[in-house]
């Protein structure tokens, strides 16, 4: 009865424990720490972990999405800050603080009932980390509850540590080693945190402090191994490398695998302060990359010098010191102790089935296969060669898998020199063809291109074409697969699932190869006309060398429109798959670039699934905006001044034309107030002007004193007319 109190007093004590702070949230490690938290249950951890539930366990491979506008009930609310404002806000977040004060982020810490500081990808967050402990630790006295404060660090503070037995250097390092362990001279400040969060939360009541040292973290969008996962889905290698000898072993353990521990310490507050969280393999550098070529890449790996990992852009100095690491660790406190519902406890090799899948999805690469299908000249191979840039996918044609599959068979055939290839090759051998297997095939093909004058059966061309579709490269991005099948069986031969007996399939729809049926199918088409005039007008440098001959081009289309008007077409194929084609009507559109048609099938298709742009590209495409910029702002100025000139030139010419009219207009005025005044002038000549001047010479001669009376006296007495 005693016993059952103290576990309810205990259970009771860890449910008031809800709001989590947790740092950079936006980073690789807290967002998925950060993630799984807010959908577990506060508590749940206490209980065991039924047999049921561990199947169900093995099962799952990610996180449900939590948003925090609909939050579980009973699930931990995560808050904490971003390193930068350009990521998106986590939908699992309640609150997120962005280049605030120390004073504001000790009150946000202080409203926390967990603190974790993720110290393992970002070096900068020692520091704080050290200030937020010491801060809150000076804070005790005025906690209203006990709160709990978690360092997640890195097994690299044991990176140095003396062997226990140094006859046996096989033997692990266990949690009850951690005084004993050496750090990584990197790793210093990692060190210096550990020790300062260990010093503190002495009083348990109040405020408990641990350490999770985690080993290399994996899962979900890849942590440090996404350099290699990147590689080996862009296939741009013949083989992945291995950083030295790569025989180090390195502790591992999936993200989602530590965020189990976490909520574990956070359930239980343990009385033993450090914990090691490891999973329980004992996989060495080149078991890594092995399982990750041989997964998603080209299937083999190289030996390289230490010193070539610097070369690698996507590592930095921590990865790589990580990536070298040679320690066995074993972590017996967690398995003991906690319920964790593990998602890779054996490992990272036998468990890369799932974590491939959660990082497909994380990253959204997910493969875009098309089959692009039409008659002879409708457009199918320059629609499919635009499609593949756009969407970096492998533009499949019949003829050059046919001959890169017979060249494959006499490369196999054709004796090797020994000794070339290194030692890391040899255990890939296993994967190559029997050459007497080689030697049949390629006497078959050849027997059948004789006897239908150079064309391959079908058995032939479906079973290099299915290779192709199921090589890693078409498996990871994906295909366009150029005018082929083109019949009802082709397509049955191709697609089918091979497994599968006849008389399972009978009743229902029969079962393809989900691995390589396409996912989009477009079914380009135009009128007989519209294919011959667009044939006519091609130059005859495109003809040469091609079946669009006049003689060829009729056989090949009269053969198209025959297959294609029986009761089983290739589309009748697909559609009852109901992977119902895309029809274009290239002949309506009238665009004879098919750009219209390109647009459509972009916006069936969607936005490609892939990485996106290198950095290269990226490059590339700011240079070729900045110069498609500046000639935008050479042709708007050049159209302004040549504006400018012509409105200038337009007000000279009107200036001009006005000046012209307005002497016009002063000369027609002038004639004609000249015109006006020759009465007048002739009638003053007349009757005025000869008294007038007979009064001023009498008016000079007399000199009176008011000359202006005197002479209106003198035109008053002198007028004619009074006279």
């Amino acid at each position: 009865m005693a016993e059952e109190e103290e576990a309810a007093a205990r259970t009771e004590k860890v449910i008031r424990i809800q709001r989590v702070f947790i740092n950079l949230l936006d980073s690789y490690s807290s967002r998925n720490i950060g993630k799984f938290l807010s959908n577990s249950v506060v508590g749940a951890s206490l209980e065991e972990i039924t047999e049921e539930e561990e199947e169900h366990g093995e099962d799952k491979s990610a996180v449900p999405e939590a948003s925090s506008a609909n939050l579980k009930e009973g699930t931990f609310q995560i808050v904490g800050t971003l390193s930068t404002l350009e990521t998106p806000c986590p939908s699992f977040a309640v609150e997120t603080y962005y280049a605030i004060s120390r004073e504001d982020l000790l009150m946000h810490l202080l409203e926390c009932d967990v603190i974790i500081y993720n110290i393992t990808e970002n070096p900068q967050q020692v520091e704080e980390a050290i200030w937020a402990v010491s801060a809150l630790n000076e804070e005790i006295s005025h906690f209203e509850k006990r709160k709990v404060f978690i360092l997640v660090s890195t097994v690299m503070t044991w990176a140095r540590s003396k062997p226990l037995d140094p006859d046996d250097s096989e033997i692990p390092f266990t949690e009850e080693d951690y005084r004993r362990r050496k750090h990584h001279p990197n790793f210093l400040d990692h060190i210096n945190a550990e020790k300062m969060v260990l010093k503190f939360g002495k009083k348990v009541r109040k405020f408990a402090t641990y350490v999770v040292a985690a080993g290399l973290q994996y899962g979900m969008e890849g942590g440090i191994l996404h350099a290699f996962f990147k590689l080996a889905w862009s296939g741009e290698v013949p083989a992945l490398p291995v950083f030295g000898d790569g025989t180090n072993v390195i502790p591992a353990i999936h993200v989602l695998d530590l965020a189990g521990v976490i909520q574990n310490v956070i359930d239980h507050v343990p009385k033993f302060r450090y914990l090691v969280a490891v999973d329980e393999a004992v996989h060495t550098l080149e078991d890594f990359v092995k399982c990750i070529s041989k997964s998603t890449g080209p299937g083999k790996i190289q030996k390289v010098p230490k010193e070539n990992a610097f070369l690698t852009k996507d590592l930095t100095q921590e990865d790589i010191d990580h990536l070298l690491v040679n320690l066995r660790m074993e972590t017996l406190f967690v398995k003991e102790n906690f319920n964790i519902r593990w998602f890779a406890q054996a490992g990272f090799v036998e468990n890369i089935n799932s974590i491939l899948k959660e990082y497909k999805q994380s990253r959204r690469l997910l493969p875009i296969k098309i089959c692009i299908l039409g008659p002879p000249a409708v457009g199918k191979s320059s629609i499919a060669e635009v499609l593949s840039k756009y969407y970096k996918l492998h533009h499949i044609k019949l003829k050059e898998v046919i001959s890169e599959a017979i060249a494959k068979l006499e490369a196999i055939i054709t004796p090797k020199d020994v000794g070339e290839g290194g030692e890391e090759e040899s255990e890939e051998e296993e994967e190559e063809e029997n050459v007497e297997d080689a030697q049949e095939l390629l006497d078959g093909i050849k027997e059948s291109a004789e006897q239908d004058a150079g064309r391959l059966e079908d058995e032939y061309i479906i079973r290099f074409i299915k290779e192709k579709l199921k090589s890693m490269p078409c498996k990871n991005q994906g295909y366009i697969l150029d005018g082929f099948p083109k019949t009802y069986d082709q397509a049955k031969d191709l697609f089918n699932q091979e497994e599968e007996e006849e008389e399972e399939a009978r009743g229902k729809m029969f079962p393809f190869d989900k691995l390589i049926i396409p996912e989009f199918v477009c079914s380009l088409d135009a009128s007989d006309e519209f294919l011959k005039e667009r044939v006519m007008n091609l130059p005859e440098s495109i003809v040469a060398g091609t079946h669009y001959s006049q003689g060829q081009f009729l056989r090949a289309l009269s053969n198209y429109r025959d297959i294609n008007t029986e009761d089983e077409t290739v589309l009748n194929y697909f559609d009852e798959l109901e992977i119902h084609p895309i029809h274009i009507d290239v002949g309506r559109l009238e665009d004879a670039q098919n750009r219209l048609a390109i647009r459509q099938l972009i916006r069936e298709i969607g936005e490609p699934r892939n990485y996106g742009l290198t950095d290269e590209e990226k490059a590339e495409e700011e240079r070729r905006a900045a110069e498609e910029q500046l000639a935008k702002e050479a042709m708007e100025e050049a159209e302004r001044q040549h504006k400018e000139a012509a409105e200038t030139a337009e007000k000279i010419a009107r200036w001009e034309e006005w000046s012209k009219r307005l002497e016009e207009v002063k000369r027609e005025e002038k004639e004609l107030l000249e015109a006006q005044s020759l009465p007048l002038r002739n009638y003053l000549m007349t009757h005025v002007m000869p008294t007038l001047m007979q009064g001023l010479n009498e008016c000079c001669k007399i000199r009176p004193d008011d000359p202006v009376d005197f002479l209106a006296e003198y035109l008053f007495k002198n007028n004619p007319e009074m006279q």
